[in-house]
């Protein structure tokens, strides 16, 4: 059993995709804390934006979006192969194990550490590891939700306006899909963290909500569109490994179209 699974190479390709959305998911997370001058990375001078009133606006963005547009990439490849039963499937997968990982980070910061752990970094300018450690992991319990929350609910919509436009398109233009469906469910994405983040968790005004929310999606906007070329760099890849004939019945299954299943996998849902 355990052989013919690992033989079998849609399972395989399923149980990297998979094992790369999960992982790199929980790295956006984790790294979600920094924040970043996406100017200062480009070597030009902030943008000191206006957006609905709000001032000074420029491209600080969590270390996170660097990492959120692939999962999306990957979401259209699942969505493309084995059909939004496996997205949602992958989905609820990262959701709990993110969820695992900030409870096993909570319960790393309540340990009580040893007074020589605690000093031992103050000759490279970090006086209190203890503080230090808990600033790092213990982001805020409505940034968590937030995240996980707006997570899900981007996946449900781009798994939606992927197979709408799909069954339009057909097999053809997958850019129109693939980007059509990343930047409307990104859109969301960006106003739901925000709204449970920082609108609920902290009072911040519709105003400063929607202007810093266009502002990240502008970003998010832009990535999407760069990243159409590895769409098609994968769907080619993975074709070539699968083998035209295979890859094509995935594509028909996955919209619902062949009643005999292209692969011995279990069913994803």
């Amino acid at each position: 059993m355990v052989k013919q699974l690992l033989e079998n190479r849609p399972a395989r390709v399923f149980t990297i995709i998979s094992a790369f959305f999960v992982a790199n998911a929980l790295i956006a997370e984790c790294i979600g804390g920094k924040i970043f001058s996406l100017e200062a990375l480009l070597g030009i001078d902030p943008v000191n934006m206006t957006i609905m009133g709000e001032t000074g606006l420029s491209f600080s963005l969590t270390c996170g979006v660097l990492l959120w547009p692939l999962e999306f990439i990957v979401t259209d490849i699942v969505n493309e192969y084995y059909g939004p039963r496996a997205v949602k499937r992958i989905s609820y997968t990262a959701v709990a194990l993110i969820g695992y990982a900030f409870v096993m980070f909570y319960f790393a910061m309540g340990t009580t550490p040893p007074d020589w752990w605690v000093a031992s970094k103050q000759d490279q300018g970090i006086p209190d590891m203890q503080l230090a450690f808990s600033a790092i992991f213990g982001q805020g319990m409505w940034i968590i939700f937030g995240s996980l929350t707006a997570f899900l609910i981007g996946q449900i919509v781009d798994v939606f306006v992927f197979h709408r436009i799909k069954r339009v398109t057909g097999d053809k233009w997958i850019w129109l899909r693939a980007t059509g469906s990343t930047l409307v469910s990104q859109f969301i994405d960006s106003f739901v963290v925000l709204f449970i983040a920082f609108k609920i968790g902290n009072g911040w005004s519709w105003q400063k909500v929607l202007a810093i929310c266009l502002v990240n999606y502008t970003y998010k906007f832009t990535m999407a569109f760069l990243l159409t070329p590895v769409i098609y760099f994968a769907e080619n890849r993975i074709d070539a490994y699968l083998g035209h004939e295979t890859a094509r019945r995935m594509k028909k299954a996955a919209m619902g179209q062949d009643e005999e299943p292209a692969t011995n996998i279990p069913a994803a849902g």
